[in-house]
């Protein structure tokens, strides 16, 4: 007997499976998406920030605000916490599927696979924890509105882009749902996802992006951050050159402390990928900030050396509990690492090779007490690009909605059977609808969520630092 919990002696029929999935529309109707936006026990604004900053770096913590000062859609990137907060007594199927947590549209994005092709998927598992899939739904559509305003969308366009991306979500699990599971599982979201999810306009976007991704290697980032220092023992080596308050040098125990850090994280890789980091050497670390929900993490960049001249750049990210855990039940993770390297491994069709996790002894920014905190490493910027939502036209922006909802759908089904949320949505055009309602709403709230940190700041009560023009 195997205690994996997969029974294999039973095969359990398409239809049989969306029975199910259609039971649950009794207890919740798809029309029920459609509600207030706002949670009566949401936190304060300021509480939130409050609560979301307390473990940061204090000297980050002005840059974190300043970034999401510059605009709602902004704020709404260094909210995810703030939006589980509404959500959680929100209507749910009973579906769980390994959501991402925080799948605004700007978090979709270009990468490279081992075998060299450029695709498109989630790039951000920081908040993703096992929860209700209509969560990320929800927040892309609510995403699209905001950033269709930005760039100057009309009403109608960003609803449409809002309805789109759920219309989308829900054919494409309806497609998954019909395939043959091997096939629905290797499809890659390379360049033809653009078809399937009849979003042709964005093929010269994708392409443009694409050819940009190409050129993001680590060869690229030490032609742009490095310089050629002269090594004390005779040896050259390229060195970051900092660029407060971004990119900063680190003092030496810093540097030691990352590089153990980094020698550890070589037992979470593959055997066969540990042996080839063993054959680099580091020549310099670096802190740089990144994001904007990430900002006031320790956050370093690792530069390697190889054979004739070639770079690897690492990056090294801290990683905490997700924002989502307090409304979810979830269950204690040992690292925070691990949990977001296996999370990336069970939505993206294919992940960084070199992706993996470790801990690193580093000062309590408060007290000075050494502690072991747990990162996430990964390849830094390796043939990775993006379609910025916030820059699209209407059009564009419903293409990018329908892109979008295809690739989430093809996500969610890596960890929940397509069969039983296609036998939930059952065709319903009504779904569509009430997620696009949700989102004009909540898109609204945020603005409103905005508008109140500029008032915290313009009295004094938070402090900015404005990103440099």
């Amino acid at each position: 007997m195997s205690d994996s919990g997969i029974d294999l002696r039973s095969y359990v029929p398409e239809e049989e499976v969306r029975a199910r999935g259609r039971a649950l529309r009794e207890a919740t109707p798809v029309a029920a998406r459609d509600r207030e936006a706002a949670s009566p026990d949401r936190p304060e604004v300021l509480a939130f920030l409050k609560d979301a900053h307390a473990n940061r770096l204090p000297h980050l913590v002005p840059l974190r605000v300043g970034r999401m000062l510059s605009g709602p859609f902004s704020f709404f990137r260094g909210a995810a916490g703030l939006m589980a907060a509404d959500l959680h007594r929100g209507p749910v199927s009973g579906l769980t599927a390994q959501i991402c947590g925080d799948a605004h549209a700007a978090n979709f994005g270009l990468f490279g696979t081992p075998q060299g092709e450029i695709v498109m998927d989630i790039n951000d598992f920081d908040e993703s924890v096992p929860g209700p899939w209509e969560w990320d739904l929800e927040r892309l559509a609510a995403s699209l509105v905001l950033a269709g305003r930005e760039s100057g969308v009309d009403a109608d366009g960003c609803r449409a882009a809002a309805r789109d991306a759920a219309r989308t979500y829900r054919l494409e699990i309806d497609q998954l749902a019909r395939m043959h599971f091997l096939q629905a599982w290797t499809a890659l979201p390379d360049e033809s996802v653009l078809g399937t999810a009849k979003a042709d306009d964005l093929l010269d976007n994708f392409k443009k992006a694409a050819k940009k991704a190409r050129k993001n290697t680590s060869a690229k980032v030490a032609a742009k951050w490095t310089q050629l220092d002269d090594h004390e023992t005779g040896i050259r080596k390229h060195r970051f050159v900092s660029d407060p308050p971004v990119l900063t040098g680190v003092e030496d125990r810093v540097a030691e402390a990352v590089i153990d850090g980094l020698q550890r994280y070589a037992d979470t890789l593959r055997d066969s990928r540990a042996n080839l980091l063993a054959r680099f050497a580091v020549s310099d670390i670096a802190f740089r900030v990144v994001g904007t929900g990430s900002v006031g993490l320790h956050s370093y960049v690792a530069l390697l050396h190889g054979n004739d001249g070639e770079v690897l750049v690492l990056q090294l990210k801290q990683s905490i509990p997700s924002a989502l855990t307090p409304y979810l039940p979830v269950p204690p993770v040992p690292h925070e690492g691990e949990r977001i390297v296996r999370a990336a491994g069970l939505v993206q069709a294919q992940s960084d090779i070199l992706l993996g996790w470790t801990s690193v002894e580093l000062a309590d920014p408060h007290d000075g007490a050494l502690e072991e905190l747990p990162f996430l490493v990964r390849q830094f910027r390796n043939f990775k690009g993006s379609i910025d939502p916030a820059e699209l036209s209407g059009d564009d922006l419903d293409d990018y909605g329908r892109l979008a909802g295809a690739l989430l759908a093809r996500a969610h089904s890596r960890s929940l059977d397509p069969r039983l949320t296609a036998g939930y949505l059952d065709g319903d055009e009504r779904f569509d609808d009430a997620i696009a309602a949700f989102a004009v709403r909540y898109a609204d709230r945020t603005e409103q969520d905005h508008a109140q940190l500029v008032a915290a700041v313009d009295a004094g009560q938070l402090t900015a630092e404005l990103p440099a023009d």
